[in-house]
C-alpha cells in the first residue's frame, strides 16, 4: 500500500534479542493485556495503520500473517462453496430451543474452521453472525436475519448460537461471532439516509437489551454499526458504542463497520465534508475496521494518515483500535504454537458431514410452526393415505437467500412426499400460468442462444412473488428471463440469485389483456424493436411495446384437477428470498401473493381436505385461508433437510414444536409507519398492540392437546432485589405424545409509565407421552421486571402489583396469579435538583430526536407548528422564577416555545420563550424567560410555534 509520510513519528520496533525464546506476544502462558501490548510496541504506525481494514495487511518481519474480517455464517457458511445449510435465523428462532441453537453454531463454527485451514487468508475466523435486531416490523426486508421481535428471546437465542459459533471448551475461541446491526434498523427503504426516532424509553428498554445479553455473557466478541441514522446522527458515531457496548464486557470488543458505510458518512449521509475527518470521528466513536472499498485498504489507510496530519487523530487514537483489531486475533489462537490448536483436526471432511445433515434435518422440524389444525387432516397416515397432490410454486424447489450457504443438496417437498409414499403416489404440478406474450408480428421467444426475439410460437411459466415482482421461465429453455447489462433479454438463468436480480418484471395493465413489462431492477420497459430484437430499453410505458397475454395453461385449473383426484392437497407457497422482502428492499403489504391466493382457493374449493404449506422469510396476511383451511404450516426457509423434515411433521414423526418469534397480523394496516420505531406510543409489536392479531407472538399448535393447572406462587410479595418462584402443573390430555412450549408472561398493572400488555419472562420446553403430567418451575428475578425510567435517566423497579400470566403463546392464558413487587416509587420531577432533559418527555406529538452535536447528546426537534412535548409530575412547589431554555433553529424567522401548565393548546401560560434563528441544528444559544406564579406538581407542556425548532434543555432557575 501507498501512504503518505505521517506527521506522528512511527513507533521503533524494539531492537530484536539474540536470545531463542519466542517474542512475550507469542508465550501463551502470558497474561493477554501483556501480550497484545508487547505486539502493539513492535508495529511501525504504517503496520498499525494495516490492520484497521477488513483485510488487514500482513506483516512479514513478525510472522505476523494477514487476517480478513467478516465470514458470513448467519446460518450456514456462506459464499464459500457447498455447505452445510440450516434453517434461516428466524426459523430457527421459531424452534424456541436454545441447545438446538447452541448445537447449530457450533456446527458451523466447525465448518467455517475448516474453510479457514484450506484458506487461511480469504476464510477469516471473524464470523459476522447473529443478526440481534428485534423484528419490530414483519415489513423490514431483512426479516429472515433476525430472531424475534422480543428482546429477550432475540438475546437469549443469540447467546446460544453465539456460545456455539465461539465454542465452550477452554482455550482459544473457535470463531469471533460479531453482533449486527447496531443500533434501530429496520428498515431498508432509503436506509443509509433515515434516521430512526428513538426515545429514551424504547433504546433502553428495547433495542439495547438484545445486543446487552450476548455481549455480556462473552457470545459475541465484536459489533457491526448499521447503515442509518439515529436521533439524527449516523450508527457508526454513536457514543452508545464506548459508552453502552464496551461497558458490558471487560474484554476488548472488535467494531467493523459495515460494507461501504465509512464512504456513507461524507458521501451519501454527508454528515461530514471529507474522508479523513469522516475516518477520524468513526475511529473516535469506537470503530477499529473499515469495511471499505472491498479488499483495497489504501483509500482507509489515507484518509486516516490525512486525519493524523490534520491532528483529528493521536498515536493513542490509533493505538486503542489497533488493540482491540489484535485482541481477536490473540483470542482465536492466531498467535499460539500450533501444537496448541484444538481445531487443527476441523477439515473438509466436517463440511457437509452426516452428523451436520442429521442437524439440519432435526432444526428444519423443529423450525416448523402448526398455525392451524382443524378436521384432523393431520398427521397423514401412510396406510390409507393412497394419493397426495402437492402443488405451488415452492412445492419442489429449495431457495437460497443472500446470507445462505451454497445447498450441497436440496429436498424438496415433493421428495419428502415422495420418500414416504412412492413417486406412484405423488402428483404434482407447480400451479402457475403458462401464457405467450403476442404482438402482430409473432411472439416473444427464446432462440437457442437463450435471447429473445418474436416467433411463431413461445411460452412462458409465471411466477408470482407478490409487491408486483414476477419472474419468467421460458418453455423453451427451462431458463428465468433476465437482462443484460445492454438491456437485452435472454432466458438462459436460474433465477434471481444475485445481489443484482435483473430476473423480475411488472406486468403493467395497457389494456383489458394486454400489458407492458417492466424491468423492476432498471426501472426500463420491454419493447420489441423494428428488426425483431426485444430489449429493456423504452423510458416509460407510453415507449414500450404492449404484448397480448394469452394464457395456455391455468395453473391453478390444473391444480384444482390433481387435488379433486388425491386424498389430501399440500399446497406449498411462500417466498422467493431475493425477491419482495430482501436486503435493500422492503415489503408493503402482508398478503399472499395475489396468483398464489389464487391458487389456495381454487384447489381448496376442489378438495376441502387441503393443507397449506408456507415456507418464507417473513409472515403473511393469511386471514381466507385461516378462516376456510383445515391446517396451515409455516416454516422460514428450511436449508438442504427441509423435504424429509416436512413430511416428519405431517405424518406425525415429530410432533409440531415449532412457535411464532414475531406476529402475524391481519393487514398491514395493523401497523405504524414503518420509520417508526417508537413502538411504545404506537401501540407496536406483542408488548403493546391492542388488536387481534391472525397469530400472536409464541402461538404454535401440536397433534395432542394440553392442559394446565396448580399455578403456585412461592410468596404473593417480593423485594426488589428477590426472586420468585413460580410453579404448575401441564398434563398431555391427548391420545399421543407431544412436546409443548410452556410459556411465562408478566404483566405490571399499575406505573406511572405506560407498560407492555404482556411481556416475555421464560419458558420450558417438555415432551409428554399420552396422559402423562410434569410439575414446570420457574423462577424469575424482581429485577428483570425493571424499566427505564425518564424522569432519572435510569432503570428502576417501581413498587406495584403484577399479574403472572400462563399459557401457549402471549394471549392464551391459562392460568394466571398477581404478585407485588415492593421496589421503588417515582417521585414527581425534581426541577432544582438540575436542568430538565427535552428527551425525558412522558408523550409528544410531531416532534423527533436529533443530534445535539455531532460527537453526542440528543435534542427534540419539531416538525410542525403546534409540536409539544408533555412532561408529567412536574414539581413546581419551590416556584422557579425564569427558565432557560437551551435551542436551535434552522427557521428563516424568530419562533417560540411556550411553556403551559396541564394542557398545550389551553393550559395556563407558564411563560414565553423567544427562539431566534441560529442558522443550524449544532448552533445553540440559551433564551430565558421569566415564568408565571406556579406551584404543586403539575403536567408541563412546551409547545413549539413552528417547525426546525430543536430544544436540548430545560434550566429553571428560581427565586
Amino acid at each position: 500500500m501507498s501512504t503518505s509520510p505521517p506527521s506522528t513519528p512511527p513507533s521503533t520496533p524494539p531492537t530484536p534479542s539474540s536470545d531463542s525464546s519466542p517474542p512475550p506476544f507469542r508465550d501463551p502462558a502470558r497474561k493477554l493485556p501483556e501480550r497484545i501490548g508487547d505486539l502493539l510496541d513492535r508495529l511501525t504506525l504504517p503496520e498499525k495503520l494495516g490492520l484497521l481494514h477488513q483485510h488487514q495487511a500482513a506483516v512479514p518481519r513478525l510472522g505476523v500473517a494477514s487476517f480478513r474480517t467478516g465470514t458470513e455464517a448467519l446460518h450456514g457458511v456462506a459464499w464459500l462453496g457447498p455447505a452445510t445449510v440450516f434453517p434461516q435465523a428466524i426459523g430457527l428462532a421459531a424452534s424456541w430451543n436454545t441447545e438446538l441453537l447452541q448445537a447449530v453454531g457450533s456446527a458451523i463454527g466447525d465448518e467455517v474452521r475448516a474453510f479457514h485451514r484450506r484458506d487461511p487468508a480469504q476464510v477469516g475466523l471473524n464470523v459476522w453472525a447473529p443478526v440481534v435486531n428485534p423484528l419490530r416490523d414483519p415489513r423490514w426486508g431483512r426479516n429472515e436475519e433476525g430472531y424475534s421481535e422480543d428482546p429477550w428471546l432475540t438475546g437469549l437465542l443469540a447467546v446460544a448460537y453465539g456460545q456455539g459459533l465461539t465454542g465452550t471448551a477452554p482455550g482459544p475461541l473457535k470463531t469471533a461471532p460479531t453482533l449486527k446491526h447496531f443500533l434501530a434498523y429496520n428498515n431498508e427503504t432509503d436506509r443509509c439516509t433515515t434516521s430512526s426516532n428513538l426515545p429514551p424509553r424504547v433504546l433502553h428498554d428495547y433495542e439495547l437489551p438484545a445486543f446487552r445479553a450476548p455481549i455480556a455473557a462473552g457470545a459475541a466478541v465484536a459489533v457491526m454499526p448499521s447503515y442509518n441514522l439515529v436521533n439524527g446522527r449516523p450508527a457508526h458515531l454513536s457514543p452508545l458504542i464506548n459508552d453502552a457496548l464496551r461497558s458490558w464486557t471487560e474484554d476488548d470488543l472488535l467494531v467493523v463497520s459495515d460494507a461501504g458505510a465509512p464512504a456513507n458518512l461524507y458521501e451519501l449521509q454527508r454528515y461530514y465534508a471529507d474522508g479523513p475527518t469522516a475516518y477520524a470521528a468513526a475511529l473516535c466513536a469506537g470503530v477499529d475496521s473499515f469495511t471499505q472499498d472491498d479488499n483495497d485498504a489504501g483509500p482507509s489507510t489515507r484518509h486516516l494518515t490525512a486525519a493524523l496530519d490534520r491532528g483529528l487523530l493521536t498515536q493513542d487514537d490509533i493505538d486503542q483500535a489497533v488493540r482491540h483489531a489484535l485482541a481477536v486475533r490473540f483470542r482465536l489462537g492466531e498467535f499460539d504454537p500450533p501444537e496448541l490448536d484444538p481445531y487443527a483436526a476441523l477439515d473438509d471432511e466436517v463440511v457437509g458431514c452426516p452428523e451436520h445433515r442429521q442437524l439440519a434435518q432435526e432444526a428444519a422440524r423443529q423450525s416448523i410452526v402448526l398455525l392451524k389444525h382443524e378436521c384432523h387432516v393431520l398427521p397423514l397416515d401412510p396406510a390409507t393415505t393412497r394419493r397426495v397432490a402437492i402443488v405451488g410454486p415452492l412445492a419442489d424447489t429449495l431457495y437460497e437467500d443472500w446470507y445462505s450457504g451454497t445447498l450441497p443438496y436440496r429436498v424438496t417437498a415433493r421428495d419428502g412426499l415422495v420418500e414416504r409414499l412412492g413417486a406412484e403416489a405423488v402428483e404434482f404440478c407447480e400451479g402457475v400460468d403458462r401464457v405467450e406474450l403476442r404482438v402482430p408480428g409473432g411472439c416473444l421467444s427464446a432462440g437457442e442462444d437463450g435471447v429473445l426475439g418474436l416467433g411463431p410460437s413461445g411460452g412462458f411459466d409465471l411466477f408470482d412473488w407478490g409487491g408486483a415482482a414476477w419472474t419468467l421461465r421460458s418453455v423453451q429453455t427451462g431458463s428465468y428471463v433476465t437482462v443484460t447489462d445492454g438491456g437485452v433479454l435472454r432466458a438462459d438463468h436460474p433465477g434471481p440469485s444475485t445481489w443484482e436480480v435483473n430476473e423480475t418484471f411488472e406486468l403493467c395493465p395497457a389494456g383489458e389483456t394486454s400489458a407492458v413489462l417492466r424491468h423492476r431492477n432498471s426501472g426500463r420497459f420491454v419493447t420489441v424493436q423494428p428488426d425483431g430484437s426485444v430489449t429493456a430499453t423504452a423510458e416509460d410505458a407510453d415507449s414500450a411495446t404492449a404484448f397480448a397475454v394469452v394464457t395456455l395453461v391455468d395453473g391453478a385449473a390444473v391444480a384444482a384437477e390433481l387435488a379433486a383426484r388425491a386424498d389430501v392437497a399440500i399446497v406449498v407457497a411462500g417466498n422467493h428470498p431475493l425477491v419482495n422482502g430482501r436486503e435493500t428492499e422492503d415489503r408493503e403489504a402482508l398478503d399472499l401473493p395475489a396468483g398464489q391466493d389464487r391458487l389456495v382457493r381454487a384447489v381448496h374449493a376442489a378438495n376441502s381436505r387441503t393443507v397449506l404449506v408456507m415456507s418464507s422469510s417473513y409472515p403473511f396476511s393469511v386471514e381466507w385461508a385461516d378462516e376456510h383451511l383445515p391446517a396451515l404450516l409455516w416454516s422460514a426457509h428450511g436449508g438442504q433437510e427441509y423435504g424429509r423434515a416436512l413430511a416428519d411433521v405431517l405424518f406425525g414423526d415429530t410432533d409440531p414444536s415449532g412457535r411464532l418469534p414475531q406476529t402475524w397480523y391481519r393487514s398491514a394496516a395493523d401497523l405504524p409507519d414503518l420509520l417508526d420505531y417508537d413502538i411504545v406510543a404506537t401501540d407496536a409489536t406483542y408488548l403493546y398492540y391492542r388488536g387481534r392479531p391472525l397469530y400472536p407472538f409464541g402461538h404454535g399448535l401440536s397433534y395432542t392437546t394440553f392442559a394446565y393447572s396448580d399455578l403456585r406462587l412461592c410468596s404473593t410479595s417480593v423485594p426488589a432485589d428477590g426472586v420468585l418462584q413460580v410453579s404448575l402443573t401441564v398434563t398431555n390430555t391427548g391420545s399421543r405424545a407431544g412436546r409443548e412450549v410452556v410459556q411465562l408472561y408478566t404483566h405490571q398493572q399499575r406505573s406511572r409509565a405506560k407498560q407492555p400488555l404482556r411481556q416475555l419472562r421464560d419458558f420450558r420446553r417438555v415432551s409428554l407421552a399420552a396422559g402423562e403430567s410434569i410439575q414446570v418451575h420457574f423462577e424469575l428475578p424482581a429485577a428483570e421486571l425493571a424499566f427505564f425510567d425518564v424522569t432519572r435517566n435510569r432503570r428502576c423497579v417501581e413498587t406495584a402489583r403484577h399479574s403472572v400470566l400462563v399459557g401457549r403463546f402471549c394471549t392464551d392464558t391459562r392460568l394466571t396469579a398477581a404478585f407485588d413487587v415492593h421496589g421503588e416509587r417515582i417521585p414527581p420531577r425534581a426541577i432544582s435538583g438540575g436542568p430538565l432533559a427535552a428527551t425525558a418527555f412522558d408523550e409528544y406529538c410531531a416532534v423527533t430526536l436529533t443530534d445535539t452535536t455531532p460527537v453526542r447528546g440528543d435534542a427534540v426537534r419539531s416538525l410542525e407548528a403546534g409540536a409539544w412535548l408533555l412532561f408529567e409530575d412536574v414539581d413546581l412547589s419551590a416556584g422557579p422564577g425564569r427558565c432557560v431554555a437551551t435551542v436551535a433553529s434552522e427557521h428563516a424567522r424568530s419562533a417560540t416555545l411556550e411553556l403551559r401548565l396541564d394542557d398545550p393548546l389551553r393550559g395556563t401560560l407558564l411563560g414565553t420563550i423567544d427562539v431566534p434563528p441560529t442558522g443550524h441544528r449544532h448552533t445553540w444559544t440559551d433564551q430565558v424567560a421569566t415564568l408565571a406564579p406556579a406551584d404543586g406538581v403539575r403536567a408541563l407542556y412546551v409547545v413549539f410555534s413552528s417547525e426546525e425548532i430543536s430544544l436540548e434543555k430545560l434550566t429553571f432557575l428560581f427565586h
